[in-house]
């Protein structure tokens, strides 16, 4: 049951959970997956599942939770009585750039609420990379040195570099500047 006192974790969990036993593949990525590798030093009052599902699948999985669907018909925004975040499901594939990661390549939390489908740590590093270089986001720049800082033993580092490499952003000022906050040498330099 969802209360005001669940945690931004529960309510993922709880919400992960349902949808898989909808057989719904939904993977929770962007500012939420920052929040739960980071012990909330960020805190995100979203939580985005990527996904294939349509809103009419989605609402037979979340209303039995309490979710009411809030956005337009297109929008896939839903919200709870008793919650201060709420969700919305971003359009698959899952991907970072120009790399699409397949669901069954993140991460499964078991939260004792249920499982988690979350992106890995190396994962959220690259989207919040990729979001710094293409928009010039600070706010971006600091989630990625957040996660790199509070993950660092839980990052694929040769992973994140071949990424860096490939997508091209290796000379973007955000990028450099991550690499020089973080301690680590940049893939090109």
């Amino acid at each position: 049951m969802i209360t005001k006192k669940t945690t931004l974790i529960e309510l993922a969990a709880i919400t992960s959970d349902a949808l898989e036993n909808s057989r719904i593949t939904a993977t929770l990525s962007g500012g939420a997956a920052v929040s739960i590798y980071t012990d909330n030093r960020y805190e995100s009052f979203e939580l985005d599942f990527v996904t294939a599902a349509l809103v009419n699948e989605l609402k037979i999985a979340l209303e039995p939770l309490g979710f009411q669907h809030t956005g337009r018909p297109t929008l896939s925004v839903f919200e709870h009585p008793q919650s201060r975040w709420y969700l919305e499901f971003p359009p698959a594939p899952l991907s970072f750039g120009g790399t699409y990661v397949d669901p069954s390549d993140c991460k499964l939390i078991d939260t004792g609420l249920g499982s988690l489908r979350i992106i890995t740590p190396t994962h959220s590093i690259m989207d919040r990379l990729i979001a710094a270089a293409a928009w010039n986001e600070p706010q971006s720049l600091e989630q990625a040195v957040l996660v790199a800082e509070a993950q660092a033993s839980n990052v694929n580092w040769s992973a994140l570099d071949e990424w860096v490499d490939r997508e091209g952003i290796g000379g973007d000022k955000e990028v450099i500047e991550f690499y020089r906050r973080i301690g680590r040498k940049h893939p090109n330099g």
